[in-house]
């Protein structure tokens, strides 16, 4: 449980070596890079057009890929994601890096094929539009740009409404009786529109076309050379010409599958060169030499030198940083305690000169979970799946391997819990025998259930977090005390110490409140006239101390006053424990009502059966339900409450110049141009 010292670094070596001790960088990942400075005699390199052609292969091979995992998915399991990064060999490495031009050919081909099948579902959209919008026109045999003959007019088009022939006729006779040669034939007739083609005379033209405008008469959007039906037909010869295009297309994406793995480790390969250009911008160079300036963990110091002075004509200077430097933050703790590092990163990293509280927090966290699942057989499930899969899948990312180890450890607290209340799967035991065997047998708690004794749990609960509060006031006593803080120590951790802890030994002191509380035992009164001193005492020194940056001790009175009320929120906090008990009681009332209900079908084939379906449900509802709860709540009763007491973060995270990779994880000997 610690922050690893870190110390600044300084590189400087033959500007022909730069290459190859990048390289050797990013394969040890120890150094966090930062912007170099040297004398006039340095210059910085821009890189910015290098690194934007290796992002843009990087992301025409991932977009390859994604295109190849669509049309050609891969057949994976369901625990795939587990499997981790695959180990590259150094003569796959140069096979895959010797292709490089063919595989970014072939990357660009299958997005423009991609790009191809797009447009074509597009034309294919657009031209069964068009033999949509000429199904009313195919009784027509001339084109819809037909406007007559030598001696005729033509008129094509819609009315947009229903209008039989008569109606026609009288209504265009209504708005132009001069004219008395006029034929109309209906080629469609609907609800929404009747398609009519009008011929007359050339010299009664404008007359006929003005009296058809007078009923709605309206003209089609589109008019194709050709008479509808040929014309629907060379549509349609489109749009079977397009589907094949696409069927083609698609058959030559297919014919690319092989080349997935390549796509994949292109991505991985422009994304370091483009990560290696980054850290060129960083270095300070002149003709012949270069610097590089960074931060490296103190227990990486040797390694480093070894690497780079032994191999290269290096010089490595190492010196502690600045006062008013961002030194990143690395975390170190033991395998019990480095699975809940997540959680406090997701929190905040250590601000300079706080404690790594991960180790004293992974207790806590484990017990707490453990304490809101409570139940066996709950626990023994998240030991079964989290330590099967950690045993299966030995080359799942170190994230995940974090998040399962945690849960591990969380599961066997739940198992002790859950041995410690009785409970198993609720009372899976009690109701089976009792339903199916005519006989109740059930397995004593080794402490007590707390579903038959609440006020119990209740109480344990505020115990188990007056302690965790506590645990807290003590990092914060210990950091004060290292920076050689001996009054805040005095003032802001023993004062609240005297203060919290002697009213809660006067409560114990008071019978009152032993009955209220059914507390088996109440305190000799010469304890409680003790703690009303020693409560005294540390309100006292919280009202005179409080506001003690105030030179004016009106001001510092009234601050003082202020903090003292801050009494509230040590009770808000132990009330907040109270979460143990309805977690620990949601869980097994909820999991003993599934199998009341699954014990409803009775002792027979038919009630086996619906035990069986009830109990596998719903006891798979309620642990995913409850394993969420558990995680949540416990998250918050470290961020809110334990933190609270002494931790305020603030500081990043140490990110080391490494082979930062999606698809494949790189051999220690590999080496690129």
């Amino acid at each position: 449980m610690a922050v690893v010292t870190m110390h600044r670094v300084n590189i400087c070596a033959l500007k022909k070596d730069r290459k190859r001790i990048l390289e050797e960088l990013q394969r040890l990942g120890v150094v966090e890079v930062c912007d170099s400075q040297g004398g006039e005699q340095f210059e910085k390199t821009d890189t910015a057009e290098a690194r934007t052609i290796f992002e843009k292969n990087a992301q025409q091979a991932r977009q390859a890929a994604l295109i190849l995992d669509d049309y050609v998915p891969e057949k994976k399991s369901l625990l795939a994601s587990l499997e981790g990064r695959k180990t590259l060999s150094l003569a796959d490495y140069d096979a895959y890096s010797a292709e490089r031009d063919e595989v970014l050919r072939v990357a660009y081909r299958l997005t423009a094929l991609e790009k191809e099948i797009a447009e074509k579902k597009a034309d294919i959209i657009k031209l069964e539009g068009q033999i949509e919008a000429l199904s009313p026109w195919l009784a027509l045999p001339v084109s819809l740009r037909y406007g007559g003959t030598k001696h005729t007019a033509a008129f094509i088009g819609s009315v947009s409404e229903e209008m039989p022939l008569e109606a026609i006729y009288a209504r265009l006779a209504e708005a132009a009786p001069e004219l008395d040669a006029v034929n109309v034939d209906i080629l469609t007739l609907s609800k929404e529109q009747t398609c009519v083609m009008a011929t007359s005379h050339k010299q009664q033209a404008q007359a006929l076309e003005e009296a058809m405008r007078a009923i709605g008469f309206a003209r089609p959007a589109s008019l194709p050379p050709l008479p509808p039906a040929e014309q629907q037909h060379v549509l349609e010869g489109e749009v079977l010409a397009a589907k094949e295009a696409i069927e083609d297309a698609q058959n030559e994406i297919i014919s690319y599958a092989g080349t997935r793995n390549a796509m994949r480790f292109m991505v991985d390969y422009f994304t370091l060169r483009g990560e290696k250009y980054r850290m060129l911008d960083k270095l300070a160079q002149s003709k012949h030499t270069f610097v590089l300036s960074g931060y490296v963990p103190v227990t990486a110091e040797k390694l480093l030198r070894e690497r780079l002075e032994l191999n290269f004509d290096a010089a490595l200077e190492f010196y502690d940083p600045a006062e008013e430097e961002d030194v990143p933050v690395l975390l170190k703790n033991n395998a019990f305690s480095a699975p809940v590092e997540g959680v406090l990163e997701s929190y905040s990293l250590p601000a300079k000169g706080e404690i790594d509280p991960t180790g004293i927090m992974s207790v806590f966290y484990y017990i707490l979970f453990g304490l809101m699942l409570s139940d066996a057989g709950y626990g023994l499930l998240l030991v079964l799946g989290c330590g099967l899969l950690l045993w299966r899948f030995k080359n799942m990312e170190e994230g995940t391997k974090r998040s399962l180890r945690m849960f591990f450890y969380c599961g066997i607290s739940t198992v002790i819990w859950g041995i410690l209340f009785s409970s198993y799967f609720g009372d899976v035991v009690n109701v089976v025998s009792k339903t199916f065997f005519g006989n109740e047998v059930g397995i004593p708690p080794l402490w007590f259930n707390p579903t038959q004794d609440p006020m119990r749990m209740l109480l344990f609960s505020f115990a188990l977090g007056i302690v965790h509060l506590f645990f807290g006031l003590s990092i914060k006593f210990y950091m004060l005390l290292k920076a050689k803080q001996f009054k805040d120590a005095l003032f802001d951790v023993v004062f609240w110490y005297l203060l919290v802890g002697g009213l809660i030994v006067l409560a114990l002191a008071t019978p009152q409140f032993s009955q209220i509380m059914n507390v088996p035992f109440t305190l000799p009164a010469l304890a409680g006239t003790i703690s009303s001193v020693l409560a005294g005492i540390g309100a006292v020194g919280i009202v005179l101390t409080g506001g003690r940056e105030s030179r004016n001790w009106f001001k510092r009175i009234l601050k003082g006053l202020y903090s003292l009320y801050n009494i509230s929120g040590y009770l808000s906090d132990i009330l907040s424990y109270s979460r143990l008990l309805a977690l620990g009681l949601a869980t097994g009332v909820i999991a003993s009502v599934v199998n009341q209900m699954g014990s409803m079908g009775g002792k027979s084939i038919f009630g086996v059966i619906l035990f069986v379906l009830v109990f596998l449900a719903g006891q798979a509802i309620n642990f995913g339900i409850e394993v969420l709860g558990a995680y949540v709540h416990t998250n918050r009763l470290q961020y809110v409450e334990f933190f609270g007491k002494f931790y305020e973060g603030g500081r990043r995270k140490f990110e080391p110049f490494a082979v930062n990779t999606k698809y494949y994880k790189f051999k220690e000997d590999v080496s690129n141009g």
